[in-house]
């Protein structure tokens, strides 16, 4: 009995063993022919489909050259910085403007909106801080006999500012419960918003105060 190697096949029908009543069956056994070579890998395939790629740079000055001309001419260069300064100062713009598309995560939302109208449109005290600190550290600058004067103020002013921001958390929480009873907002979430955004100078706060100071939320 011959016995066929791997990747032979046999071109002629074997005979089975005969089965009862003396009837043969006849079965054709087909092997697959192999390749003749391994399966490319993927990575291989897939830099065929993307054609040749460059030889990498044998000097410095190639490499310095092919960046060079990747990066276009100086013309373009300028262009293309131009542009995206005026797209970064177009979005800029529409976000102090309040278009929602353009906000900050923190500042998304109707409920953020809403928080930024109800501090924008109290007169606090809170804004002033800032303006007071820099004038009182001068002072002591210009006259350090004035420290412990100026020390005290500024510990007031704490005072005073912590006390304030306790009661806008407060009165910006309720209202935000009063108008929005669905809202997943945090308490302490929407407190320190207010309280940051009281605390900044009114013309510096981003996005711009939609409502004047003295309306009606």
């Amino acid at each position: 009995m011959k016995f066929l190697r791997r990747g032979e096949s046999n071109p002629t029908t074997d005979t089975s063993s005969v089965e009862a009543g003396g009837t043969a069956t006849v079965e054709d056994k087909s092997v697959t022919l192999s390749k003749g070579r391994p399966t490319p890998k993927r990575r291989e395939a897939e830099g065929r489909r993307r054609g040749p790629v460059a030889p990498a740079p044998m000097t410095s000055k190639e490499a310095r050259a092919r960046r060079k001309s990747l990066r276009g001419t100086k013309e373009e260069r300028k262009a293309s910085s131009s542009d995206r300064r005026k797209e970064a100062q177009d979005r800029r713009a529409r976000m102090l403007a309040g278009e929602e598309q353009f906000l900050l995560p923190r500042d998304k939302g109707p409920v953020r909106g809403y928080v930024r109208d109800i501090v924008d449109a109290r007169r606090n005290l809170l804004g002033l801080f800032m303006p007071l600190a820099v004038v009182l550290i001068f002072s002591m600058i210009l006259s350090p006999g004035l420290q412990a004067i100026v020390t005290l103020a500024m510990l007031i002013m704490m005072l005073f500012m912590i006390t304030e921001g306790f009661i806008l958390g407060r009165i910006v929480n309720r209202r935000v419960r009063e108008r929005f009873p669905d809202t997943t907002e945090r308490s302490m979430s929407l407190g320190w918003y207010a309280f940051v955004r009281a605390s900044q100078v009114r013309r510096m706060r981003a996005p711009k105060p939609r409502v004047s100071a003295g309306d009606s939320i």
